[in-house]
């Protein structure tokens, strides 16, 4: 699925859908460059599940954790992360086992780890212009934005 959005609060909107939707245990993969809207997604898809607290990007914490939804929400920035082995030393498996949502940017640095995730890419087309790609997971069949 493709979408294409000129500003931040329209990546939201289609992060807010997935969130309406997505399954406990989905973990999904973030793909883009720095600034490319990631953290905004996540918002949206915060609030999809039902957060109405500030979500911010996880850059210094590595996890940022939401509690309170729908399902418990886990946003990792695994950018300073090496390998998959650092993730699973950060305790990836305790947070697989809470049944939650996972959302990993740049998760290409430990891609040995995710089974199966459900890739979301994001493209910069211009200063707020973006293209969203989603890739993989049973979540996709039902979502309409």
């Amino acid at each position: 699925m493709i979408y294409e959005t000129n500003s931040p609060e329209e990546t939201e909107r289609v992060g807010e859908a997935l969130g309406r939707i997505v399954r406990p245990g989905t973990v999904i993969a973030y793909r883009g460059d720095l600034g490319a809207g990631k953290t905004a997604f996540t918002r949206g898809l915060a609030r999809g599940l039902g957060y109405t607290d500030m979500v911010t990007s996880p850059t210094y914490t590595i996890v940022n954790e939401y509690l309170g939804g729908r399902l418990p929400l886990f946003h990792f920035d695994m950018y300073r992360l090496r390998s998959a082995e650092d993730l699973w030393d950060i305790g990836w498996e305790d947070y697989l086992d809470r049944g939650g949502v996972c959302c990993v940017e740049w998760s290409e640095n430990v891609a040995e780890a995710l089974e199966n995730p459900l890739t979301i890419s994001i493209e910069k087309l211009g200063d707020t212009a973006r293209r969203i790609t989603l890739e993989g997971g049973s979540t996709l069949a039902d979502l309409s934005l």
